[in-house]
């Protein structure tokens, strides 16, 4: 593979994108500071294919990173592959109002083709590549001019290491027909929404402290104005006020600003100064939530009290039995809050209830908490087992038949030519 010298300029970037853009697929990494800002500072891009591979300053004086962009958003015949990308795409979004697409996340797909949760890159790169990579240069000062070689070549080698393992993953899941699966949770990972920054519906990721109406529309008000402060001022909103806090002064509201100097996690100096003075008028301004802005109510816990607590731990069980019989990260299958709601008596709006992973797990979680399913010993092996089933000799029969290689059912995210590459495949979890 071809590696490039540090691209600074719009030139060197629009040709090394015009080459990319024929590609089946480019590997995506970034490199960014975030510790003392709201908005993430790029400070390093790098791409590749399975050709050629590059860095890219985005700080280079006189650089325009359109062509790049153009590329990672624009170009729906290239396949953009990142390893647990969540924030990398992000800062596509902030850049561009859009995500990369098509997109693929070698995190995600090891989950449905292994039983490892969240397996970090250098695991990634040790179970696919049989090595181990430096990982000395992983916390360093990006944003810091000039970039060593060292800082490079483990920039670069995140790209390259990824461009290698992507073809041989690829062949590994159009084996296992679990393309279909992957297509919907890469679209999640795509959706814009997932990175929108809205000071309107902010406070909806703060424990409530309560449901009255007149606290969370403080609560709403009080999230607006951090996210807002914190946007003008690029600082961490935790900077501003912890969340902490803030639920504490929805609850019980100061009258005079002076008493914000009582306030745990406020300095003394909230008592006088302007930042003071506009969350005082933020608190004068709020409005209690109406009947429709109203949150929904969590589900109530399992009406069985400890019986439903133990229904949930033996949905819980089921989950480890299947995810180890069809070799798939349990997290993948179900979130443990669907299966609590699950042993509650919630049937409507769960994702174990829908789809796939209804056909994988959801319908033998729903004839568990029905009496229809069982647990039962087989050759010293923990299997579920219809309770009809149990008794016939000691040969209890699994409640379902184990997902079977389908080569036809590739499902639409996957290029048929990536099945002529080595067949390797990654270890367990590491």
């Amino acid at each position: 593979m071809k590696i490039h010298p540090l691209i600074t300029t719009t030139e060197a970037l629009a040709d090394l994108c015009a080459r990319l853009s024929k590609a089946n697929f480019v590997a995506v990494d970034t490199e960014f500071m975030r510790e003392n800002t709201y908005w993430p500072e790029l400070c390093l891009v790098q791409i590749a294919d399975e050709h050629e591979a590059a860095a890219i300053d985005p700080l280079a004086q006189g650089i325009d990173l359109t062509p790049l962009l153009d590329l990672l958003v624009d170009n729906e015949d290239v396949l953009k592959v990142f390893h647990a990308g969540g924030q990398d795409v992000e800062i596509v979004y902030n850049l561009t109002g859009r995500t990369p697409h098509p997109i693929f996340d070698t995190q995600i797909a090891m989950m449905a083709i292994s039983q490892s949760e969240q397996i970090g890159y250098s695991n990634l790169v040790e179970s696919w590549l049989g090595f181990s990579i430096d990982k000395g240069a992983r916390f360093t000062d990006w944003s810091r001019r000039p970039l060593s070689e060292r800082q490079i070549d483990y920039a670069i080698g995140d790209v390259t290491h990824l461009a290698k393992i992507f073809p041989r993953m690829l062949k590994r899941l159009i084996k296992t027909g679990r393309g279909e699966w992957l297509d919907i949770e890469m679209e999640r990972l795509a959706d814009p929404e997932n990175y929108r920054s809205d000071p309107e519906t902010v406070w909806q990721k703060i424990r409530a402290p309560s449901r009255n109406p007149a606290v969370l529309g403080r609560l709403k008000a009080l999230a607006g104005w951090r996210e807002r402060e914190a946007m003008d001022k690029n600082i961490p909103r935790g900077r501003i006020m912890r969340d902490e806090t803030l639920a504490d002064i929805a609850s019980h509201p100061p009258r005079e600003q002076h008493e914000l100097a009582k306030v745990r996690g406020l300095s003394s100096g909230w008592r006088e100064n302007d930042i003071g003075r506009r969350l005082m008028q933020c608190l004068a301004d709020a409005k209690p939530l109406t009947e429709a802005e109203m949150p929904p109510r969590a589900p109530r816990g399992a009406p069985l009290g400890k019986e439903g607590a133990l229904v949930a731990d033996l949905l819980k069980l089921l989950l480890k039995i299947r995810g180890r019989e069809i070799d798939i990260a349990a997290r993948l299958l179900a979130r443990t809050d669907d299966l609590e709601a699950l042993a509650a008596g919630q049937r409507k709006g769960l994702a174990v209830l829908e789809g796939w992973r209804f056909e994988q797990f959801g319908r033998d979680a729903l004839e568990l908490v029905e009496g229809k399913l069982a647990f039962a010993v087989v050759g010293g092996k923990l299997k579920m087992a219809h309770i009809d089933d149990i008794g016939n000799n000691g040969a209890a029969q699994p409640a379902s038949a184990l997902v079977q290689d389908d080569d036809d059912d590739d499902g639409p995210l996957f290029h048929d030519d990536a099945a002529n590459d080595d067949d390797t495949t990654a270890g367990a979890d590491d």
